[in-house]
C-alpha cells in the first residue's frame, strides 16, 4: 500500500500545489528554511547515549501551546531531547518564541515524499515519534517502522468529517496508518471511532485532552490596566469576538450597537482566526460607523469603540480582558468551530454557534455542566449577547459552571508522560 501512495503522492502535490502556494504567500511568512519542506533540517546536536531523543510534530497554534507543561516535564526528566517540527508558519514562529530552551532544534515538517522524510530521518535519528492530534502521515509512520522507532499519535482525535471520509477511506487510510505503536485518544467516542475504523483496540487508550491541562499564564492587574489601554478599550464589559470568521464580526458589531442602545457600557475586541482578514475588518469597521484600532498597528491614543487583535499568541491575554465570549467559525455557514478551552479555563462565560464539530466532546462536557450558551442564529447570537451582557447573575453562574468543569478534567499531560516513559524503556 505504501508504494501506491508514494505513486500518487507527487502528482496530487503537483494538482494542489498553486492552491497551497497562494495560501502560503497570503499568510506569510513561510520563506525561512523553506528547505525543511525537502528534509533539509538543521545541524542538531550528535546523539547522546545518555538521552533518548523524541521527533514531535505538532500543527495548529492550539496544538503547540497544548505541549508547553509535555516539553517542561520531559526536560525535568533529563534523560530525553525533543525535535520540534510543525506546518505553519504561525506554529513556527509561536514554537520559537516559546520552545528554544526545551528543544534541541526547531524546523518544518518535511513532504510526506519518500526522498524528503527519508532524508530528514537519516539526520534526525529519533527514537520515539510522537504525532498530535490528527497528524497521521503514512511515509512517516513507514520511515519509523524501518527505523524500528514506536510511533505514538497524542491527543488524538477525529472530527465528525475526518470521521465520515476516514470510513469512507478506510480500505486505503487504515493500512497506511497500521505503524502506529499507540493512539492515545482525547475522548472516549475518539476511541471508539479509531475502533470502528479497525484500529486494534489493544493500541486505544483514553488519556484525555492535554489542552486541558494547560496553565494560561495570568495577567496582573496592572498588566491588564496597561493591556485595556494599549487597545483603546474603554471602562465598562468588554464582549470578545474569539477567533472569529467572516460574518460572525457583523453578528457582533450589532450586537454591540444594539447593547449600548439598551444602556450598557461595553466595547469589543475582534479577534479574527486569520490575521490577513484585518484590511477586510478595516472595511466593515468603517462602514460600521464605529471607531477602531487594530492591534498590530501599535498602542492607540485614547478609546475606540472596537479593538482588533490581529496578533499571534495573544488570545489567551485578550481572553482575560473579557465578561462574555463567542467562539468563533460556529456559525453558519461555518462548521466545526474554534476551540472553548481557553475561555473556559479562564471562567469566562462563552457562547457558541451550532457548528461546534470539531471540538464536539468538549461542548457537550461544558453543556452538561451549563457553563456555555448555544446559538443558532446570527439573530440570536445578537439576542443572546445582549441578554447576557445586561444579566450580571447569568454570566455569574456560566462563570461558576465552567470553574467546576475545569476542575473535574485535569490529568492528561501525566497519562501522557507515562505512555512515553514506558515506550522508551522498551
Amino acid at each position: 500500500m505504501i508504494w501506491l501512495y508514494r505513486a500518487l503522492f507527487l502528482p496530487l502535490l503537483l494538482i494542489a500545489s498553486p492552491y497551497y502556494l497562494w495560501r502560503m504567500r497570503r499568510r506569510g511568512g513561510y520563506g525561512e528554511n523553506f528547505t525543511h519542506r525537502f528534509g533539509g533540517t538543521d545541524p542538531l546536536p550528535p546523539k547522546s547515549s545518555a538521552k533518548k531523543r523524541i521527533w514531535l510534530q505538532a500543527v495548529s497554534v492550539g496544538e503547540m501551546l497544548a505541549i508547553g507543561p509535555l516539553l517542561e516535564a520531559l526536560q525535568r526528566d533529563g534523560d530525553k531531547e525533543v525535535y520540534l517540527t510543525t506546518t505553519t508558519s504561525t506554529g513556527y514562529q509561536l514554537a520559537k518564541e516559546r520552545y528554544g530552551a526545551l528543544t534541541i532544534g526547531i524546523g518544518y515538517f518535511p513532504l510526506d515524499f519518500w526522498a524528503f522524510s527519508e532524508r530528514a530521518w537519516w539526520r534526525v535519528k529519533p527514537d520515539l515519534c510522537i504525532l498530535m492530534e490528527g497528524e497521521r502521515w503514512p511515509e512517516h509512520v513507514h520511515q519509523a517502522a524501518s527505523h524500528g522507532v514506536p510511533v505514538l499519535s497524542v491527543n488524538a482525535r477525529l472530527s465528525d468529517r475526518s470521521f465520515r471520509r476516514s470510513v469512507r477511506f478506510a480500505f486505503l487510510l487504515t493500512p497506511l496508518s497500521r505503524g502506529i505503536t499507540r493512539i492515545l485518544c482525547a475522548s472516549r467516542r475518539d476511541e471508539q471511532r479509531f475502533k470502528t475504523l479497525g484500529f486494534p483496540p489493544e493500541i486505544l487508550q483514553t488519556t484525555g485532552n492535554l489542552k486541558l491541562d494547560v496553565d494560561i499564564p495570568l495577567l496582573s492587574a496592572d498588566e491588564l490596566r496597561q493591556l485595556r489601554k494599549d487597545l483603546g478599550l474603554g471602562e465598562g464589559l468588554v464582549l470578545l469576538g474569539s477567533s472569529t470568521w467572516p460574518g460572525e464580526e457583523e453578528a457582533l458589531v450589532e450586537a454591540l450597537k444594539l447593547a449600548r442602545a439598551k444602556g450598557q457600557r461595553v466595547s469589543l475586541l475582534l479577534v479574527p482566526r486569520h490575521a490577513e482578514r484585518r484590511e477586510e475588518l478595516r472595511s466593515l469597521l468603517q462602514a460600521s460607523g464605529l471607531t477602531f484600532h487594530i492591534r498590530s498597528e501599535g498602542p492607540v491614543t485614547g478609546i475606540v469603540d472596537v479593538a482588533v487583535g490581529d496578533t499571534t499568541g495573544e488570545l489567551r491575554k485578550f481572553t482575560q480582558l473579557a465578561d462574555l465570549a463567542f467562539i468563533g467559525k460556529s456559525l453558519p455557514p461555518h462548521d466545526g468551530g474554534q476551540t472553548p478551552v481557553e475561555a473556559a479555563l479562564l471562567g469566562k462565560p462563552a457562547i457558541h454557534g451550532p457548528h461546534m464539530t470539531n471540538f464536539r466532546e468538549i461542548i457537550r462536557t461544558l453543556t452538561e455542566f451549563e457553563a456555555v450558551r448555544k446559538v443558532e442564529t446570527a439573530g440570536q447570537l445578537v439576542h443572546v449577547t445582549v441578554e447576557l451582557l445586561q444579566d450580571e447573575i447569568q454570566r455569574a453562574e456560566l462563570i461558576d459552571a465552567a470553574r467546576l468543569w475545569t476542575a473535574g478534567n485535569r490529568g492528561a499531560t501525566e497519562r501522557t508522560l507515562a505512555v512515553i516513559r514506558e515506550l522508551l524503556q522498551k
